[in-house]
């Protein structure tokens, strides 16, 4: 009698929530069957080892769905950033084996976030805010309790569009004055409670000069930026849980259609008894405070650049 041989079926793999979502999104058609990522950094520092999970994972999950994956600089403040940061930002990603399709930066979008902004305004969901940024916390109360209404929050229309045009031209020093979204003072996110959505930096941009004076925070950037670039999956780290309502609700402010990104949250890579911060990395080159960081002998530090 011949022996039987029998051949099982190949294992599954086992996917993560990410690559579920994907692959429900593909199976329902979602996106017309796009699957587009983009990795985000900020322009202000040096990548750490924490940064090359979300590398991994922004530009590996494109890859393994055939899709495209962008580099976009979330350039929205010129105080701390540099064309430094860029490059070194770009070779880390290319020493880790990938390339972007696209480089975009947020500054690129700077004239459309304008318009979104303006918009909000216009249609009384936006303000002037003159409060200094001490009474704005103290304002919006603690977890527990409500926030405050802005004495400014009801303001007409008209005042608040020339308030915010002047700001752009440079009429009005840093902190003077912000522009704030008119959200929900009430609710449990205190990130809801009514953020800033633009501030007064008077300091030249890397990249636009003087051209601006009034310059979009991170929150309000981001998600118009998913938006305007047409990304359907934006991963983030966890920390940015809790602002995915509000991504949600720049996005139903002022977008028609169906199309919407969706965020994402996977968990940070970390380290225990190792410093993981972009701000203090800086901090330890620009003070040099390593041990032997003027010592020619010294090996390069990925990323880093020696002064």
């Amino acid at each position: 009698m011949s022996e039987t041989v029998l051949n099982p079926e190949e294992p599954k793999k086992s996917l993560n929530f990410i690559e579920l979502a994907v692959e429900n999104d593909l199976k329902e058609g979602k996106y017309d069957g796009r699957v587009q990522t983009r990795f985000p950094p900020e322009p202000n520092g040096y990548l750490h080892i924490g940064h090359a999970k979300a590398i991994c994972i922004d530009f590996g999950l494109a890859q393994q769905y055939g899709g495209i994956c962008n580099l976009r600089f979330d350039d929205t403040n010129p105080v701390k950033e540099d064309v430094e940061y860029v490059d070194s930002i770009m070779d880390d990603i290319k020493w880790l084996g990938y390339d972007w399709a696209n480089v975009y930066y947020a500054s690129d979008y700077f004239p459309q976030l304008w318009d979104f902004a303006v918009q909000m305004i216009k249609d009384g969901k936006a303000y002037i805010d003159e409060q200094s940024s001490e009474e704005i916390a103290k304002q919006k109360g603690t977890p527990t309790q409500p926030g405050v209404n802005s004495p400014y929050r009801y303001r007409p229309v008209e005042v608040n569009l020339d308030l915010f045009t002047r700001m752009n031209k440079g009429e009005f020093p840093d902190g003077s004055m912000v522009l704030r979204a008119k959200a929900d003072m009430a609710s449990s996110n205190m990130h809801m409670r009514d953020p800033i959505m633009y501030r007064i930096i008077h300091h030249p941009h890397h990249r636009t000069g003087n051209q601006w004076y009034a310059y979009p925070m991170y929150d309000f950037a981001h998600g118009q930026s998913d938006y305007i670039e047409g990304v359907t999956h934006s991963l983030c780290t966890l920390e940015f849980e809790v602002h995915r309502p509000l991504y949600d609700w720049f996005l139903d402010q002022l977008v028609t259609g169906d199309y919407r990104p969706h965020q994402y949250e996977f968990n940070k890579l970390q380290f225990t008894y190792t410093l993981l911060s972009k701000r203090n990395l800086r901090a330890m080159v620009e003070e040099k405070i390593l041990d032997g960081w003027d010592d020619p002998r010294m090996p390069t530090i990925r990323g880093f650049r020696r002064r």
